[in-house]
């Protein structure tokens, strides 16, 4: 069955924990104990009702203060797909927190209180969004009971969103308008807005088409482990082990390794205890090759006719994730799938004021911060531009001192 990943967003008290909740209350996907627990909590909405947002508000923080801090994941299933949630804070504070959530969901639901419109934070979490490369979004005006389901108020925050998507090159933008207080338009549609002629919003969550990876001509595995039993009746026996993060091989497709470039063809793939003919994006397999190649845990497999960039000298958005400021004094190791190599931060181009969306020059990067720089890495690394191929146009950055990952990046440019 096929799976979507999605994530919520929206400023603090917009309704995200909410809106989950009522996902999974709606559809019957709460457990007989997590139901007695919530009916047993002393925390209810001003009519008395179950307060849904305890569901997701796993840390006794988000309990007392009310607001989501980590990202939560939650899980359920209708007859048509699985979906993966991702709840995550709204903060400022926690801007890295909500990166890491987002950072593998193929749709955002962007929360909008109907009572106040766009907002600072609405402007920040669609640059997120833009940043991070998810094409699909679906912006929730919430509380519309709290605004007498007025059509008026729901067409006027439309009007104004359309600007900033537009400014932010968003091109499948989707507005429902619901409250997920009351359950409006989200597993049913709601006869208190029968102006509304759209569907649901989990309607419209099982209808959306996300399916675009394996369609991709960019095939890529990195090798995880290269298999070499070097038994008596496995003595021959050499595969090389790795998930396949775009695209599809076939057998006889020919391939090439990086960073060494050479070049063979795929003689056999076993997936469990079977031997497809292709290996497709997501899953897990091994590759044997025709020819006796020189691979080792860190390269990558790729389609001979679609190669990716190769480069030392690279132009990356970088999130900071760190309470310890960017040095770029220090050498950083940079892991880009299972490729591990030194690096240093060339240059800081410009930081990105994420609530006006202007760039600034900047010298430094601290907690939060998200901007543009050049990174010089010890050994070339193989990927693709961030906007061609998620999978393989990111990385991360670790601290050696600490072994603290402290910096997401998202590969823009090869620098000459």
């Amino acid at each position: 069955m096929n799976i979507l990943k999605f994530f919520t967003a929206g400023s603090v008290d917009d309704g995200k924990s909410t809106l989950i909740g009522r996902l999974l209350y709606d559809t019957d996907s709460i457990l007989a104990d997590q139901l007695e627990a919530l009916q047993n909590s002393n925390r209810k909405n001003d009519d008395g009702t179950i307060d849904l947002a305890i569901l997701t508000d796993g840390l006794r923080a988000e309990r007392e203060q009310g607001i989501t801090i980590d990202v939560a994941y939650k899980y359920f299933q209708t007859e048509k797909r699985k979906f993966i949630i991702a709840d995550t804070p709204g903060h400022i504070q926690y801007t890295r927190n909500m990166v890491t959530g987002a950072s593998t969901a193929n749709l955002a639901i962007i929360l909008v209180d109907a009572r106040n419109g766009v907002v600072e934070q609405t402007i920040r979490h669609s640059y997120l969004v833009s940043l991070l490369g998810i094409k699909h979004i679906v912006v929730c005006i919430n509380k519309m009971d709290m605004v007498d389901y007025s059509e008026e108020v729901y067409n006027s925050i439309i009007d104004r969103y359309k600007i900033l998507a537009q400014q932010l090159k968003l091109v499948d933008v989707n507005y429902i308008p619901v409250s997920a207080l009351k359950g409006d338009n989200i597993v049913q549609n709601s006869e208190r807005m029968n102006w509304y002629n759209g569907e649901s919003l989990l309607h419209f969550l099982e209808k959306v088409d996300t399916d675009n990876l394996d369609k991709s001509q960019l095939a890529r595995m990195p090798v995880q482990w290269v298999i070499r039993p070097q038994t008596e009746e496995l003595h021959d026996y050499r595969g090389y082990a790795g998930r396949v993060l775009s695209g599809t091989f076939n057998l006889n497709d020919k391939i090439t390794i990086l960073p060494s470039g050479a070049s063979s063809t795929i003689e056999k793939i076993e997936f469990f205890d079977r031997s497809p003919n292709t290996a497709h994006a997501g899953q897990s397999v091994t590759i044997h090759l025709k020819d006796d190649v020189d691979i080792s845990r860190g390269d990558t497999i790729v389609n001979a006719s679609a190669l990716p960039q190769e480069s030392k000298l690279i132009e990356v958005d970088l999130c900071w994730m760190d309470g310890r400021a960017l040095d770029t004094s220090i050498m950083y190791l940079i892991q880009h799938n299972s490729k591990v190599t030194k690096c240093k931060i060339n240059e800081i181009l410009y930081k990105i004021d994420i609530n006006t969306l202007e760039k600034h020059p900047a010298d430094e990067f601290k907690l939060n911060d998200i901007g543009r720089v050049i990174i010089k890495t010890a050994d070339p690394l193989a990927f693709d531009l961030y906007d061609d191929n998620r999978s393989n146009g990111s990385a991360i950055l670790i601290d050696s001192r600490t072994n603290l990952t402290v910096g997401a990046l998202m590969f823009r440019a090869a620098v000459e």
